[in-house]
């Protein structure tokens, strides 16, 4: 490993003097796309697949120095955790000691900013634009994710005209409210930030984004801004009040929207669901079916893929667990990859020193004590299903046994079907309290094995 560390360290230098460069075998990195305080991002393609990807660059020296390197570490498994089609898609992470390198998708039709920069837009084009925005940013909220930067710089363009929302830097997760239920960070562009944002007084992160949104289809079809004024505090007296004004141009429907949207009082501020069933919006609107997060997405292929390699062992006997993919699961140290590539365990992964048997009757157990069914029970695979619907229908949870040695055995929980955000709360509410007996060490906690 440190020589991979090495020769990766060697491929940065050579990258750095500008000639053509192979990084961790992979990538072949291109041109610099842009930069900023701590990352420089740089055009690259897949060597395996030709694929265009951008890679943002981050020197972890300079991060650790500034106090950002949890704003950086949150802001990658935010991109993990919303997966969207119009979300900038994180495709992998991986690290050196001194850099971390964030590959994602490659959007090439720049900003959504520079096209209202040249004007307004026609209705039907802002309404799609509108229509991708709002899609994207219920799936945040559906996954505790607020973003609280929303505006037209952070909104890109693909090649096909659909719209990805981008820097979740500033975003926040749902279990950074305070006992209050509310976020108090003050944070994003004044111009399109809410007012109870400004007033620092404790703010619901989704009432928060919806506001932008209102200020960004304003945007979109006036070709300014609702609030503005040459004064600072102005303008926040302005957005304290909700004072604006429509243009001549804005057709009823649109206005009846904005009208909603822009509303001070964020109680009575339209909810996402509600912008979703009015007629204006709902006009040529095809939702995707394709709303999932990375862990959906290879959970089938996970179960379909996984043959536990028994060899000569007998049926009552757990399966052997690849010695390698247990390091690799269980390490915390430089190589975030382990912590943020899809195909790695997911983080509901723990090591036991009790018995096979013991392990599965604790598990029965626990699916009687949270009241879900048991599905199936052989060959040391426990499946369990919620008795009740939750936002894709009932939870389905795997738990499977695998033997590393004659006194230490893994247990791996998986989402067989459900909503992720569920099963996360599933295991980190129910799963982890009722198997804290049993359990040795989570996966990427360093506790002493003595």
């Amino acid at each position: 490993m440190e020589d991979q560390i090495d020769q990766s360290k060697q491929e940065m230098d050579h990258l750095m003097d500008g000639s053509r460069s192979i990084i961790f075998g992979k990538y072949e990195m291109g041109r610099l796309l842009g930069q900023g305080t701590f990352a420089k991002v740089y055009y690259s393609r897949d060597i395996k697949n030709s694929e265009s990807v951008a890679i943002k660059v981050i020197n972890k020296d300079h991060v650790k120095r500034e106090g950002m390197m949890e704003q950086i570490i949150r802001e990658i498994s935010i991109m993990r955790l919303v997966r969207h089609p119009n979300i900038v898609e994180i495709k992998e992470v991986m690290a050196t000691k001194q850099k971390i390198f964030v590959v994602m998708e490659y959007v090439k039709g720049g900003e959504l900013f520079a096209k209202v920069a040249n004007g307004k837009l026609k209705e039907d084009v802002a309404r799609k634009y509108f229509q991708q925005l709002i899609s994207a940013v219920d799936f945040c909220h559906s996954r505790g994710v607020f973003h609280r930067d929303l505006k037209p710089e952070n909104l890109l363009l693909d090649e096909n005209e659909n719209l990805k929302v981008s820097d979740f830097g500033l975003s926040a997760l749902s279990e950074q409210l305070r006992s209050d239920g509310l976020l108090h960070t003050q944070c994003g562009t004044p111009a399109y930030v809410a007012p109870e944002v400004l007033r620092k007084k404790g703010y619901d992160g989704a009432k928060s984004d919806i506001w932008s949104c209102g200020v960004i289809l304003y945007v979109l079809l006036a070709g300014f801004l609702p609030f503005k004024h040459d004064n600072l505090m102005k303008m926040y007296r302005k957005v304290f009040k909700g004072e604006y004004e429509f243009p001549p141009w804005f057709s009823p429907e649109a206005k009846k929207l904005i009208s909603k949207l822009l509303v001070a009082d964020p109680e009575k501020r339209i909810t996402i669901s509600a912008v979703t069933k009015i007629p204006w919006f709902i006009k040529e609107f095809s939702r995707s079916s394709s709303f999932s997060s990375i862990e959906e997405n290879n959970t089938d292929q996970k179960q379909e893929s996984k043959e536990p390699s028994l060899g000569n062992r007998s049926k009552s006997a757990p399966p052997f667990y690849n010695a390698f993919e247990f390091i690799s699961a269980m390490s915390s140290g430089f190589d975030l990859s382990s912590l943020f590539e899809g195909k790695k365990k997911s983080g509901s992964l723990f090591t036991s020193k009790c018995s096979a048997s013991t392990i599965m009757s604790k598990l029965e157990s626990l699916a009687k004590k949270v009241n879900f069914q048991i599905v199936s029970a052989k060959e040391f695979k426990v499946k369990m299903q919620g008795t009740s619907n939750g936002r894709k229908g009932k939870l389905s949870v795997m738990a499977e046994v695998f033997e590393v040695a004659p006194e230490v055995t893994i247990v791996e929980f998986s989402k067989s079907a459900g909503d992720t955000l569920e099963y996360k709360k599933f295991c980190e509410e129910d799963v982890r309290p009722s198997l804290k007996d049993i359990v040795w060490t989570w996966q990427g906690e360093n506790k002493g094995h003595d």
